[in-house]
């Protein structure tokens, strides 16, 4: 198995795909390196291609208040992406810059061995759940892999663009706290 120290060596040289060519900053990830919980976006925007680090913008604000709900924060668990370069004007990736990154999340997950995974928004869950996953339809449900609970709730960009998704958001974030006080109680 691959170290972190490599993975993020291997990941920062990355040129798979085009969008290594718009990058200011490979944005890996950050939080605990064995978390319980794994939380996975689709891409960086602008702030976290500036800074380097996953949701640090307006909806990382939002992200780190919902992890506050359910008594997580940055230090206490793992935050990702599907692709670690900025689409163009916080595009949607490419189907084959997805394919070119997943790798290296695949290698993250395998580090962190996380018990639960949260998608944040449709991409994640549709490259990490299945294909056909319907976030509007979806958010909240639970599916066990390997061992590892999976769910996707809503992508804080998408809760701040439309304030009417957020109490059905909160209801998935409590069910993610419950999700995790089960799996620690069976732990």
């Amino acid at each position: 198995m691959t170290s972190w120290e490599q993975l993020e060596s291997d990941c920062r040289s990355c040129h798979k795909c085009g969008l290594c060519s718009g990058r200011t900053n490979v944005v890996f990830g950050v939080g605990r390196c064995n978390a319980n919980i794994m939380f996975i976006g689709e891409g960086p925007g602008e702030q976290e291609d500036l800074q380097g680090e996953p949701f640090v913008g307006p909806a990382g604000k939002l992200l780190d208040d919902m992890l506050s709900i359910i008594d997580v924060n940055r230090t206490n668990c793992y935050i990702a992406n599907i692709v670690k370069c900025r689409p163009p004007m916080n595009r949607d990736p490419f189907e084959e810059e997805q394919v070119a990154c997943l790798p290296y999340l695949q290698q993250q997950i395998e580090l962190v061995k996380p018990d639960i995974i949260v998608c944040l928004g449709r991409i994640a869950a549709k490259r990490l759940i299945y294909p056909d996953y319907h976030i509007t339809r979806d958010h909240g449900t639970w599916i066990c892999r390997n061992g590892t609970w999976m769910t996707a709730i809503y992508h804080p960009s998408a809760l701040l663009r439309d304030l009417n998704k957020r109490p059905e958001t909160f209801r998935d974030l409590l069910s993610i706290r419950q999700k995790l006080r089960e799996v620690h109680a069976e732990l």
